[in-house]
């Protein structure tokens, strides 16, 4: 049976990008900044606000608490 992949409600292609940025930045980017001026902290609050938006147009479906 195939594995279902949780895409959080963003596409393919965004999901790779961002991955791609996100290693590049790792890698090749600025030191650690802080608080906003941090290149990968501003990567990963603009994708947790896209996930939150993606999770409210399907109407809180897929949400889960891991505690």
């Amino acid at each position: 049976m195939a594995k279902k992949v949780e895409s959080d409600g963003l596409s393919l292609w965004y999901r790779f990008t961002w991955r791609v940025k996100y290693i590049v930045l790792t890698f090749y980017g600025p030191p650690r900044l802080a608080g906003r001026l941090d290149p990968i902290t501003r990567l990963e609050q603009d994708r947790a606000a896209k996930v939150a938006e993606a999770r409210a147009a399907r109407g809180g479906a897929g949400t889960s608490s891991a505690f």
